[in-house]
């Protein structure tokens, strides 16, 4: 795997677009954003890097969880947390790069209740140009489903 390509950002952090943000929270009213800066958390509970958020218990302070991981090497342990968070009570809808070669999209995200892959290259807030990746929507909710798949 060429993952000098996969990883080429100088960053692993992708902010948000405010809008894009704003569409998903309408239809989800997200109570935490589970990875995020003070300068870019989309809800007013947050966990940053201090936080931990891979350690802390999401489902205790919200049904309705943000994820927009670090796309790093451990982006796994992210969807692997996701997944574990809705299987105890929260639905986390998260933004990932659309990986699906990848042994955590198919261990985690094929058992997602949904899946929208979004149109196009997303142009995240702290970047100049559009993402040099394919994004998805995925999320994950406390009651297993068949799998929806659409685009976003």
């Amino acid at each position: 795997m060429n993952t000098e390509i996969m990883f080429s950002s100088k960053s692993d952090e992708w902010e948000t677009p405010q809008q894009f943000f704003d569409k998903l929270h309408k239809e989800f009213n997200f109570q935490l954003d589970v990875c995020a800066t003070a300068e870019n958390a989309k809800c007013d509970k947050y966990y940053t890097k201090i936080d931990d958020g891979l350690s802390q218990s999401w489902h205790h302070w919200a049904q309705r969880c943000w994820m927009n991981p670090p796309y790093g090497r451990n982006i796994d342990k992210w969807i692997k947390k996701a997944f574990d968070e809705s299987q105890e009570g929260a639905t986390v809808v998260c933004l990932i790069p659309a990986r699906t070669d990848t042994k955590y999209w198919h261990t985690y995200c094929m058992k997602a209740h949904e899946i929208r892959f979004v149109k196009g290259r997303l142009k995240f807030s702290n970047s100049k140009d559009c993402a040099p990746f394919p994004s998805a929507i995925v999320v994950f909710k406390p009651t297993l489903k068949q799998l929806k798949v659409s685009s976003y």
